[in-house]
């Protein structure tokens, strides 16, 4: 799977249903026709290709259930999670609760990097970019220079 990239804005329809964008359809590639989703880290989803879910969840089960933390870890990486399927008109079925979870009733923001798909209610993403630090440079400088042996 390539990196996914891009910010699409989108309507989700009064059933629950989420056209992807072609641009977004092409970089995912024809053969990714099913995706996992659940609850992000922030009030919005997270969807993964199916290749990509199996991976994180190989990540997710390497963490000890006899430790509280990692089982409320475990617990909420889980939390909401849904497989859902590409039908013939790129779109895909949100589930109520996540849609409920995430105060998406309407107009979106898909905000794909890396191997995953964002998707926020475009109320909530444009207060998240309000909110973006005046000093991001500086951030992003600690984060590179304190992770640069990661990076290599």
């Amino acid at each position: 799977m390539n990196h996914l990239t891009g910010e699409y804005k989108c309507k989700v329809d009064a059933k629950g249903r989420l056209r992807l964008p072609s641009a977004l359809v092409r970089q995912i590639g024809g053969a990714t026709l099913s995706f996992t989703i659940n609850r992000g880290f922030e009030k919005h989803l997270m969807m993964y290709p199916k290749e990509v879910w199996v991976q994180k969840t190989k990540e997710i089960n390497q963490l000890n259930i006899y430790k509280k933390q990692h089982r409320e870890v475990i617990r909420y990486f889980y939390r909401g999670a849904t497989e859902v399927n590409l039908d013939s008109a790129d779109r895909v079925l949100l589930p109520k609760n996540l849609l409920d979870y995430a105060e998406i009733n309407g107009s979106v923001v898909l905000f794909a990097y890396q191997d995953v798909i964002e998707i926020w209610s475009k109320d909530a993403y444009d207060t998240m970019l309000d909110l973006e630090p005046e000093n991001f440079s500086e951030i992003a400088d600690k984060v590179f220079s304190e992770g640069a042996a990661d990076v290599k």
